[in-house]
């Protein structure tokens, strides 16, 4: 039997860190966005992200990709350093400490309750040395003009940056479906730069996702 004062001495289970209510706090006075350690958050309103995308399209033409891509990595690379910081302190242990499902639920809270959709994580592959990461409702996505390739590729630099540094490894990510060409969801494809870099070229070949993950598995 569980004694009553031992559950009023030990300390709580911290709940979830990232929950909408608790971590987004607002002043609609002063048209402020705040986290619950009181640094500024930044709404992005879907006209200005129709506008990066037209203003570098026009810009620099088919060099968007890698622009949008390097960007991402960029904003991965600072994102892991803070998302680290905020759930160790929060939950009293560094990352490397975590499981890596508890890991995993945390950042895909943090995913939905910035905006960005929602996010999944498959690891069904990783013997073969792949990860599937998928997104559903990407402002990205639906800002992107349609056309006949994944558009998400500042989503990607970012998926590749977090898991490079997550993971100590040199990790590339490629996008195979995408919401803005009709598909139900953002499929990543996540392994080592050195495999990845000739999945790019299938990509633009227009195979499908299955084909390009087999052709990877194969390579293995």
């Amino acid at each position: 039997m569980i004694e009553i004062s031992n559950l009023l001495t030990k300390p709580q289970l911290p709940g979830n860190y990232f929950a909408y209510n608790a971590y987004i706090k607002g002043d609609l006075e002063l048209g402020l966005l705040e986290n619950r350690l009181g640094a500024r958050l930044l709404g992005i309103p879907s006209t200005l992200l129709d506008a990066i995308y037209s203003g570098l399209e026009q810009e620099t033409g088919q060099a968007t990709r890698l622009v949008l891509f390097n960007c991402g990595r960029w904003w991965g690379k600072n994102f892991y350093i803070r998302f680290c910081e905020e759930i160790s302190e929060y939950y009293g242990k560094p990352v490397a400490q975590m499981e890596m499902v508890e890991l995993i639920q945390c950042l895909q809270q943090c995913w939905k309750t910035h905006g960005w959709g929602t996010f999944d994580f498959d690891a069904q592959y990783a013997n073969a040395g792949l990860i599937i990461l998928i997104t559903q409702n990407s402002p990205f996505a639906s800002a992107a003009p349609q056309g006949k390739q994944p558009a998400c590729f500042l989503e990607a630099g970012v998926f590749s940056s977090f898991f490079s540094r997550l993971t100590g490894r040199d990790l590339h990510c490629i996008q195979t479906t995408c919401e803005s060409m009709g598909a139900d969801c953002n499929r990543f494809i996540l392994g080592l730069n050195n495999r990845l870099q000739v999945a790019e070229t299938w990509v633009n070949e227009g195979k499908d996702h299955e084909t390009i993950l087999q052709e990877l598995r194969e390579t293995s």
